[in-house]
């Protein structure tokens, strides 16, 4: 499967969206469902015809239920010390030789201030006349109740920003290297999203 473009940080809004809304606000639901697009920021990095698929399932009321019939269970890793654990365990797995994790926590501020799902900052810290890196992995507040399929998936995607920064081939590579269904679960993540962007709520907690 082809990477899927995709912006900076995952999930961003766009300013898009904020004019979609407010288009469809003043001039009525009904009316803005005849002429102005649902719009999916979520998802467009996507072909039009999937976007359109999406669009009929959210309109339609499918997504939630869909969603729950894939994924029945919510993970159980609801600290940041087991946080913590699941992700290094991630890295003892597939990046043994990529430097020791400082920080893992989950946080409620980066999907509002970031326009992020995850963030990976690395900082050089001297010792001993050496500069290491210092590795910090924040995973947004959302996934705290989420399937384990999902945190798994922004996990693996932090965790590969140690290696490559950029979003290039050899990236969504690495993603693919550590969780084989990688595109797939990025997609149903951003279905989600789009889910929760039309009001829908919450589904596992």
């Amino acid at each position: 499967m082809k990477p899927i473009p995709t912006p900076k940080y995952s999930g961003a809004v766009t300013e898009q969206l904020r004019k979609d809304r407010a288009a469809r606000a003043s001039m009525g639901e009904k009316g803005a469902n005849a002429s102005v697009p649902l719009a999916l920021p979520y998802l467009s990095g996507y072909t039009p015809s999937l976007q359109n698929q999406v669009r009929d399932w959210l309109l339609a009321g499918k997504a939630g239920d869909w969603l729950l019939r894939k994924y029945p269970q919510a993970h159980a890793v609801r600290t940041d010390r087991a946080l913590y654990d699941y992700v290094d365990a991630l890295k003892a797995q597939y990046l043994r030789n990529a430097g020791q994790l400082h920080k893992v926590v989950y946080d409620s501020r980066i999907h509002v201030v970031r326009n992020a799902l995850g963030l990976h900052t690395r900082r050089a810290i001297a010792h001993g006349g050496r500069l290491n890196a210092r590795h910090e992995i924040h995973v947004a507040a959302m996934f705290k109740q989420a399937p384990d399929a999902f945190l798994r998936m922004i996990c693996v995607h932090e965790l590969a920003h140690i290696r490559i920064m950029d979003h290039d081939k050899a990236f969504y590579q690495l993603c693919a290297h550590m969780e084989p269904d990688y595109h797939q679960l990025e997609f149903d993540v951003r279905f989600y999203l789009s889910y929760l962007d039309q009001g829908g709520q919450p589904l596992w907690v």
